[in-house]
């Protein structure tokens, strides 16, 4: 950034502050990766090549086509649902059934033959084409949706007394978009009734909505909120941790901020000119233009920052409104301290581009740690520093051997309201998972350590088939997305060959 931003006297109200993170890392350079072992792969014979280890301790075989989407209950962590090409999603308990003794590979098919599948709980159709996201309401998993390539909406209920999450009813469905591209479920906050059971979702024409689901309402999907400002395909959007603001970012490089609620204008905190987003930023602002789009997006713990990545390893960080007070705050005039944030909000406060290739996904870990992970198309992982100006910490170039990232999630210690089986979590915001198209599951030590040369390796789950051509000659395989839970003991995948595999933390 200009030293001549004025903006950038606010540039520190948006980082992490070190108070609030004990530091751990120290500022020497990265680690060079060591060798991954490139020449031995040549030297593979065929049958080699063809011969798949499998850890996994149980797996979910009912989808007829590429499984792409998974979600995981917010209080009964072993339900899943998971979303498919086969136009249908399904309900499992992912509690392995018995653990047999499994051979340490086996070859030409990614399912265990020694053991039967884990058996669904409902299956959810009603789509005419590919259900790409599925989401379970917070605060207790009331509901779950269905989004799908044929824009429609679709909701259910738990019919179960008890609310534990084995039975399934239709509630209704809403179509208003041509495709759905994502689902994001509003975080819910004791007392904070008018987010529970809401979701956003955003469409390839660029809209975003806000829905409530209420199977009791004349309308059991109702629209809470709808937003065009996107001129193009809307990637991916977040909610910050309080559920008040939503944030969407699109194939158009825009990103925008929306007062879902009223409680940034309650706070006494203005929209963008000729907007209804309290944050507006474009192409237009050369210093935020990245060609060929945004497609991921995270915010921070605390809600004051999101991180936006985009084509050719680009990351914006953008500071972001912070409502001290609740929209009862202020009785709409804005405190000295709110009116300071509200001008930070919109700042570009980093600009990064460690990798090559376009960012797919991202993470903050939970405090104490500051830590930004993106994982790129080139197959690397890159962790940022918030606390010291988003420095690099570590880039590991061939976390996936070269093929795709997928999916990042440090594990988080934020679980919704209501009773937790267990508890919360357990306390190491260090752990970093990461999927990518080689089909592998790898866990990582974002402190660092001398594992895996320095890059932080802890373990790696096998079992998917890696990135190949199939029949029709595309490439297909790999690893969609993954669910960890509160505490990451158990991974839950969403398989390309289309297959859910559990792996167990033991």
């Amino acid at each position: 950034m200009s030293s001549q931003d004025p903006h950038r006297e606010n540039e520190e109200e948006a980082f992490v502050g070190a108070d609030e993170a004990e530091e751990i890392f120290t500022r020497d350079e990265d680690h060079p990766m060591e060798s991954d072992g490139e020449d031995e792969d040549q030297n593979m014979t065929i049958d080699e090549q063809i011969t798949f280890e499998n850890n996994s301790s149980a797996h979910f075989d009912s989808h007829s086509d590429s499984v792409f989407c998974i979600a995981q209950h917010p209080i009964h962590n072993n339900i899943v649902i998971t979303g498919a090409g086969d136009d249908t999603a399904y309900i499992f308990d992912s509690t392995p059934a018995e653990r047999p003794v499994l051979p340490s590979s086996y070859e030409s098919n990614p399912q265990p033959r020694e053991r039967a599948s884990l058996n669904p709980l409902s299956k959810l159709d009603g789509h005419t084409d590919t259900v790409n996201a599925v989401a379970f309401t917070e605060p207790a998993g009331e509901y779950v949706v269905t989004a799908g390539l044929d824009g429609k909406l679709r909701a259910w209920r738990d019919s179960t007394p008890q609310k534990t999450g084995i039975a399934w009813e239709f509630v209704a469905e809403a179509q208003e978009v041509e495709e759905i591209n994502w689902v994001a479920v509003c975080p819910y906050q004791q007392g904070s009734e008018e987010k529970r059971n809401v979701v956003a979702m955003g469409a390839n024409d660029g809209s975003a909505w806000v829905f409530r689901i209420d199977h009791t309402d004349s309308q059991p999907i109702s629209i809470i909120q709808t937003f065009f400002q996107h001129t193009e395909s809307c990637t991916a959007g977040a909610w910050t941790p309080d559920g008040n603001l939503l944030a969407t970012v699109s194939e158009d490089g825009s990103f925008y901020v929306y007062d879902v609620f009223g409680a940034a204008a309650a706070a006494g905190i203005a929209g963008s000119p000729g907007t209804n987003a309290i944050v507006g930023l474009t192409a237009e602002d050369q210093r935020f233009a990245v060609e060929g789009g945004l497609y991921s997006i995270a915010i921070s713990p605390g809600g004051g920052i999101a991180a936006v990545g985009g084509a050719e390893g680009h990351i914006k960080v953008v500071g972001m409104p912070r409502i001290t007070g609740g929209p009862q705050a202020a009785k709409g005039k804005a405190s000295g301290a709110q009116a300071a944030t509200a001008s930070a909000a919109g700042t570009i406060v980093a600009d990064l581009q460690a990798q090559s290739d376009g960012i797919e996904t991202l993470s903050f870990s939970q405090p104490p740690l500051t830590l930004l992970a993106a994982g790129s198309v080139d197959g690397s992982v890159a962790l940022y520093d918030a606390a010291h100006r988003f420095a690099v910490r570590r880039h590991v170039k061939e976390a996936h051997e070269g093929s795709a990232v997928v999916k990042v999630e440090f594990l988080h210690s934020r679980v919704p309201a209501g009773p937790r089986p267990g508890g919360a979590a357990q306390g190491r915001p260090w752990l970093l998972t990461t999927v990518g198209l080689d089909g592998i599951v790898r866990r990582w030590d974002a402190r660092g350590g001398t594992t895996a040369a320095g890059q932080g390796l802890l373990k790696e789950w096998k079992g998917h088939m890696g990135l190949s051509e199939n029949e029709d000659g595309e490439q297909a395989g790999g690893i969609m997305g993954f669910v960890q839970g509160f505490d990451g003991q158990r991974v839950v995948t969403a398989g390309d060959d289309g297959v859910s595999l559990v792996f167990e933390d033991e």
